[in-house]
């Protein structure tokens, strides 16, 4: 299908910028005739012949922010054909010889037609091999790793060690064109297999593969999975016929105040194609987190609140870790949002107890779009899943190495939202800075402050009813890295920096306390019992701790290794006593003046 049907038609540069400005200006128009003004500037532009790579680049934005907030009914056809034969004027594009590097960078990958290369882990290059096996080939002049190839091949080409091992200048080339035989499977696909063949653990096959950092170029040709057509059809539309929500009118305690959202479990294979889809989402744009890689499909779960004109067509999904690739104390959850089939964001919540770290991003394109409401729904969404109720946001989220949350004032994102410093000076620091916007509707935050502003976690705390004898700002100091760091220098203390002694001896000696049967128990279990024993090693007054809290703590170092890492989250948050020595151990003293 064609874009309209007529052929393309010359413009001025001039005229389509205007028209481009128009369209872009009418994303944030609402009322009467809104919608009907909107579809003209698209059937204007639909003919239109663009000559650079910039015009094209701010067409496409617009249109799939349109699809995301669309008008009315009228504008979704119109704004799917325009997508769905995009292809056609990037090949335009390509063929009358302009830059395509423009879209390569990271807000602007993805786009159906073009070229993407990366270095990608093992999960997500099986997987993606598996999606487009003939569109993906690995990058032999941009790799020079050939110390980590000769160790590595040798697995699965025999005789090579005859060559790796003392020759100079190996034709690896030759190799593997003799060893895949007749047909050339394509080298990526070959060598994916012979990975997959290895008799290895997952995470030591995983570990082999991304040592060598194969670098992978694919083309997107006209594929579901490029940013440009990875959307669907809700089962029903949200038309935006008033003015999105401005993060002024979103009030965190008042949407906490309503009635929680309703999380239906997906069957695996409702799993399964979820996972798929954030896979998706994700390489396009050259991102990659630890959850959209190992989510476990069997624990998604589906936050529906486009059910009425409240969730203003938000859809949120969120699932756990597979149990194989657990972190070793902290549970974790990943998720997604689609607006109107449309993914717009991606969220990740790490914590134990009743504490969680999130970070959210929301896509570069639908920035504009409602996203201090939207992200209230997934703290709402995570709040019902976790059982959280202190919620803290990472630095980086609001600036720490971060240029981008710096030019965009992140930090006053969540403070406006009401969330506070986890360092008393620097909470002191936003008074300080709140006084003067007060004071001076038009002063900005200099760079050099928020960067200050930035070198903390922020938090916000929730009813703490089910928190025993907790008080505000219990987590502000606390880190799993502390729990780390405390447990290696004793490693490097008493035993020698030996790791294998250190997991033996505080294996045995959590075991004498405890009274456990590890030898018993699943590898998994084994591993989480081992795991937590470095850190229950260091509690000294552990073999005074009751039946109850004894049992309690092997109870939740079980449910570690479980199918749901949910349960083991909420089982933390009923462990006072485990709590507060976490709590103990892994925070920071408090620095002078800090």
């Amino acid at each position: 299908m064609g874009y309209t049907g007529r052929p393309q038609t010359c413009m001025s540069n001039q005229s389509l910028d205007r028209l481009l400005t128009r369209l872009e200006a009418a994303k944030s128009c609402f009322g009467p005739g809104q919608a009907a003004r909107t579809a003209k500037l698209l059937a204007q532009l639909a003919p239109a012949k663009f000559r650079d790579p910039k015009s094209l680049l701010r067409f496409h934005e617009a249109l799939l922010f349109l699809r995301a907030f669309p008008q009315s009914a009228a504008l979704v056809p119109q704004i799917e054909t325009l997508l769905n034969s995009f292809h056609q004027r990037i090949g335009k594009l390509r063929e009358a010889g302009a830059d395509m590097e423009a879209f390569d960078d990271f807000d602007t990958s993805g786009i159906v037609a073009t070229i993407m290369q990366d270095t990608l882990n093992f999960e997500v290059a099986r997987w993606l091999v598996q999606r487009i096996r003939f569109s993906i080939e690995i990058v032999w002049d941009d790799f020079d790793d050939e110390r980590a190839i000769g160790s590595t091949l040798p697995r699965f080409i025999p005789l090579l060690e005859e060559d790796a091992d003392v020759e100079a200048n190996i034709p690896w080339r030759r190799w593997l064109d003799a060893a895949r035989g007749r047909g050339h499977q394509p080298y990526a696909q070959w060598l994916i297999q012979r990975f997959e063949h290895l008799p290895v653990t997952e995470r030591e096959r995983a570990e082999l593969y991304d040592s060598l950092r194969l670098p992978l170029r694919w083309r997107l040709e006209n594929f579901k999975l490029s940013r440009t057509r990875n959307w669907s059809r809700p089962r029903r539309f949200y038309f935006h016929d008033q003015p999105l929500i401005t993060r002024s009118q979103v009030s965190l305690a008042k949407e906490f105040s309503t009635s929680a959202p309703r999380l239906q479990k997906l069957s695996l294979r409702d799993g399964e194609a979820v996972m798929h889809t954030i896979r998706e989402v994700m390489v396009v744009r050259y991102r990659e987190l630890y959850g959209t890689t190992l989510g476990d499909p069997s624990s998604v779960v589906r936050a529906d609140l486009g059910q009425s004109d409240a969730g203003r067509g938000v859809i949120m999904h969120f699932w756990n870790l597979l149990p194989s690739r657990r972190l070793p104390l902290r549970a974790y959850v990943a998720g997604f949002t689609l607006k109107n089939g449309v993914p717009i964001n991606y969220i990740e919540a790490i914590g134990l107890c009743e504490w969680i770290e999130v970070g959210f991003n929301t896509f570069y394109t639908y920035r504009q779009g409602e996203t201090a409401w939207i992200y209230a729904q997934a703290l709402r969404c995570l709040r019902q899943l976790t059982g959280a109720t202190t919620i803290s946001v990472y630095p980086y989220q609001i600036g720490q190495n971060n240029d981008e949350a710096i030019d965009s004032g992140a930090f006053w994102f969540y403070r406006k939202l009401g969330f506070r410093s986890g360092r008393p000076n620097l909470e002191q620091l936003a008074r300080r800075e709140e006084q003067k916007i007060a004071a001076n509707p038009r002063y900005r935050t200099p760079p050099r402050i928020l960067k200050r502003l930035a070198e903390a976690h922020v938090f916000y705390e929730l009813d703490r009813a089910n928190v025993g004898d907790g008080q505000p700002g219990d987590w502000d100091n606390f880190s799993t890295r502390n729990l780390g760091l405390r447990v290696n220098r004793r490693m490097a203390k008493d035993f020698g920096g030996d790791s294998h002694r250190i997991r033996q001896a505080a294996s045995r000696e959590v075991n004498r306390i405890l009274g456990a049967s590890p030898g018993r128990w699943t590898p998994l279990e084994q591993h989480a019992f081992e795991n937590w024993s470095l850190v229950l090693a260091l509690i000294p007054n552990l073999r005074s701790w009751s039946p109850q809290e004894k049992e309690g703590v092997l109870r939740i170092i079980r449910a570690q290794a479980a199918p749901s890492e949910i349960r083991y989250l909420r089982l933390t948050q009923q462990h006072p006593r485990l709590r507060a020595e976490l709590l103990r151990l892994g925070s920071r003293p408090v620095a002078s003046g800090a």
